[in-house]
C-alpha cells in the first residue's frame, strides 16, 4: 500500500541496483514476449523446404494447427537466454552512470 501511495504522489523508485535489476528483468521478459512470435515465424521459415512458402502461410498454418501457444514454442530457453542478458547490460550500464562523471 505504501508503495502505490508513494507512486501516486509522484515519487520515483530509488536509484540502486534492486530497483535496475527489477526493471531490467521486467525489460528482458517483454522483450521476449513480444518478440517470439516473430521468431518462431522466422525460424520455421528458414526450415521450410521448397518454394511457395510465405510468411503469411506460416502464420496461419501455426494458428490453424497449434493455436496461439504455437507462435510462444520454445519461449522458457530463448527468456533464459535473453533476460540475463538484458539484466547484466542495464544494471552495468547503470552503475557506470553512477560512478562516472558526465562529461
Amino acid at each position: 500500500k505504501q508503495w502505490y501511495q508513494r507512486r501516486v504522489r509522484g515519487e520515483r523508485a530509488p536509484d540502486n541496483i534492486a530497483t535496475h535489476f527489477l526493471s531490467s528483468f521486467i525489460a528482458g521478459t517483454i522483450a521476449t514476449t513480444l518478440t517470439q512470435p516473430v521468431d518462431v515465424v522466422k525460424t520455421r521459415l528458414m526450415k521450410s523446404t521448397g518454394g511457395g512458402v510465405s510468411v503469411g502461410g506460416i502464420v496461419a498454418e501455426i494458428a490453424r494447427t497449434e493455436g496461439l501457444a504455437g507462435f510462444y514454442r520454445g519461449f522458457v530457453p530463448a527468456w533464459v537466454r535473453l533476460s540475463p542478458q538484458t539484466i547484466l547490460t542495464w544494471v552495468f550500464l547503470e552503475r557506470l552512470r553512477i560512478l562516472l562523471p558526465p562529461v
